[in-house]
């Protein structure tokens, strides 16, 4: 199985979920501050001490250990994020936080000096608190000239070392997640009409920040960043197909318009039939005409779709129907690795730009014996989903590269758990807080390492 000379190997991560030092250096409060328990438990009204996104894994003290860690597996990119309240505390400044700008430009000048390309994404579900409660969040038009302030800021601060940019993770999670978007609604107390209002209003944000990016340096390579999820009819019955049809619908307009540059004709209609009239002025369909230059996503799971409203419950974290022909992780997600391909083949049919696997990984309880883990399910489950990468490259997808998720242990999003555990690297905490925060490598550690060092050829068929 050959994978290009260039393919870029890494990890990702997110800043709140790895960083720590929550208040350090002038640092502001962001939305995950008051999410002590992820997506289990509604926000609370002031941050509280059980939230372990606090410390995290103290990448803001261990930045140097951990990116040796990395370089060791032999990493071609790292995927991190940069935390705006860390660079404006508020979102709303004029002058940003120098100490925040100075804290990533360690980080930035050590991944390079190890050899390491970063990549960037400017707001990974951590907008500023201040800007989610004292405007709304993304249903106020005002964010899109915060967002760009901020966005110029870092962009020109790291022009010739940041190359590669990403605007907004899994900017279509503004569908099921609002207050990850700095909304703090739930999509029904919202309502159609200020969701995608909201939605509007990130979209332009996201593309004033590509167009800024490639007039301040041509070299710089943008890209939107979709939650990338197959949805296979649950029956033969052509009203199935057209649910996961409009399912996919969902997902897909984000991508048609950040590389179509306008809405797609079905998306209007669907505003049409809910009765929402979008506030868009000419300026902002300028603005949506500067497209990206290539499509990144998180690949987890599938989910099947039915017409049939007593088809089953919930699959999975995004809706949906549980497949059952597949099996499904700890926490429920469904494992399906051909599902990588398929969607990589979807999109580049459907867009004939770039595509940049940035998540996926399997969250598991790991159990640390002689200083190891013996992940031999974690190491399976990236085999058999990098087989199918590799299958796609074959179809003549063009894949850029592939970053892990998280390459290291850290908070989960969606549980703010410790024992949710990803990484190649075994991070020493627990649920409660506690331990050494000493790091160990895990049995995967080696095995990723053979895999970059092959260029792909170590995997198993």
């Amino acid at each position: 199985m050959m994978f290009p000379h260039n393919f870029l190997w890494g990890g990702a991560t997110a800043a709140n979920q790895i960083e720590g030092a929550y208040r350090a250096d002038g640092k502001g409060l962001s939305v995950q501050d008051v999410m002590p328990h992820g997506l289990r438990t509604p926000p609370t009204a002031e941050p509280t001490n059980d939230n372990l996104k606090r410390e995290a894994i103290d990448f803001y003290h261990r930045y140097r250990e951990d990116i040796d860690l990395f370089a060791e597996m032999g990493f071609k990119t790292f995927r991190l994020s940069f935390a705006w309240s860390r660079i404006l505390p508020q979102g709303d400044e004029t002058e940003p936080n120098a100490a925040g700008l100075e804290f990533y430009d360690r980080v930035i000048d050590y991944l390079l000096e190890k050899g390491i390309e970063p990549l960037v994404t400017l707001s990974h579900y951590e907008t500023p608190l201040h800007l989610a409660r004292h405007y709304g969040g993304w249903t106020n038009r005002e964010l899109i000239t915060f967002f760009e302030r901020y966005a110029r800021t870092v962009i020109e601060h790291f022009k010739g070392r940041v190359r590669y940019w990403l605007t907004f993770n899994e900017i279509n999670s503004v569908l099921h997640f609002p207050f990850f978007s700095g909304i703090e609604s739930t999509p029904e107390e919202l309502g159609p009409q200020k969701l995608y209002q909201a939605i509007h209003h990130e979209l332009v944000a996201s593309a004033r920040a590509t167009k800024l990016a490639h007039e301040i340096d041509p070299a710089n390579k943008v890209g939107c960043m979709i939650l990338a999820v197959p949805r296979y009819p649950l029956t033969p019955d052509p009203q199935d197909a057209l649910a996961a049809m409009a399912a996919s619908h969902e997902d897909y307009t984000f991508g048609d318009v950040h590389v179509r540059g306008s809405y797609p004709g079905y998306f209007l209609r669907k505003l049409k039939e809910l009765g929402v009239e979008l506030e868009m002025t000419d300026a902002d369909k300028e603005d949506l005409k500067h497209t990206v230059d290539y499509v990144s996503f998180s690949y987890y799971m599938s989910v099947c779709e039915s017409a049939n409203q007593e088809a089953g419950g919930e699959g999975n974290i995004i809706g949906g129907v549980p497949n059952p022909t597949l099996k499904a992780s700890e926490w429920g997600w469904q494992i399906d690795p051909v599902g990588l391909r398929i969607i990589l083949n979807d999109y580049w049919d459907r867009w004939q730009k770039p595509l940049f696997i940035v998540e996926n990984g399997l969250g598991a309880k790991d159990k640390l014996i002689n200083e190891t883990v013996e992940d031999d399910y974690r190491i399976d489950y990236l085999n058999d989903h990098l087989v199918q990468v590799g299958e796609a490259i074959e179809d003549g997808v063009k894949v850029l590269g592939y970053t892990s998720w998280g390459p290291i242990d850290l908070v989960s999003a969606s549980t703010a758990q410790m024992s949710k555990r990803y990484g190649f690297i075994y991070v020493d905490r627990n649920d409660d807080g506690s331990g050494s925060l000493k790091r160990y490598r895990k049995k995967s550690f080696d095995w990723y390492k053979q895999v970059i060092a092959s260029n792909g050829a170590s995997l198993r068929p």
